[in-house]
């Protein structure tokens, strides 16, 4: 399965019917297609919009609406759009019950750099550093590692987005909670043994008493 699907497939179960969710630039918008059956959650774009949903298919698009990485999007019945003044009302109001971030790098304190990329032109933080702090539950989906290099490692080397501890990560590789005590290996992936995930894993890990694979049914 491909990486970032499996991703988004095991994020998407950590949503709840109602939940109020922004879904970051790149692999985060993928989660919206996975939804459990049954199950809605309304999804926020910080450029301005509530309600938006996966494409069937790419003519679904409207040109005019797009989500905060400039990508076309379509919307629900009833959705919402507004400026961005109002969006990041929502977002530092604490309105958010969960976001999904990508990221560069998380470290044993639960701290997580995800917008500074080394020799890279890039437009800066966005609303990272405000959904990190405003939103209720913060869940990070990246790949567990990047070119072979650990992206969970003892300490970010990269500009942190916020002091907050994020409630979960979600990789390829894993599922992990960063707790006060570290980083606990909560489950993981169908093929993949604890061992490969602690070579793959500069950070220390707390193997969790009940660890298991990581579910991707609905």
């Amino acid at each position: 399965m491909d990486a970032k699907i499996l991703i988004a497939q095991r994020v998407a179960q950590e949503l709840k019917d109602g939940d109020l969710v922004n879904l970051g630039i790149g692999l985060p918008t993928l989660v919206a297609q996975f939804l459990p059956a049954g199950m809605r959650a309304f999804f926020q774009s910080e450029n301005g919009l509530i309600g938006m949903q996966a494409l069937a298919e790419k003519a679904a698009a409207f040109e005019d609406l797009t989500d905060a990485g400039g990508t076309p999007a379509s919307f629900i019945p009833g959705a919402a759009a507004f400026d961005s003044v109002t969006s990041f009302g929502f977002i530092r109001g604490g309105h958010l019950d969960v976001t999904v971030l990508g990221g560069l790098q998380v470290d044993e304190a639960g701290q997580l750099a995800n917008w500074m990329v080394p020799g890279k032109m890039v437009p800066g933080m966005g609303g990272a550093m405000d959904l990190v702090s405003g939103a209720k539950r913060v869940i990070v989906a990246m790949t567990h590692t990047a070119k072979g290099e650990a992206k969970i490692i003892r300490k970010c080397t990269l500009p942190i987005t916020s002091v907050r501890r994020v409630d979960l990560i979600v990789t390829d590789m894993a599922v992990i909670e960063p707790t006060a005590e570290g980083l606990v290996l909560k489950e993981v992936a169908p093929g993949t043994a604890i061992e490969d995930v602690m070579a793959a894993t500069e950070a220390n890990l707390i193997i969790a008493a009940d660890i298991r694979e990581m579910s991707l049914s609905a």
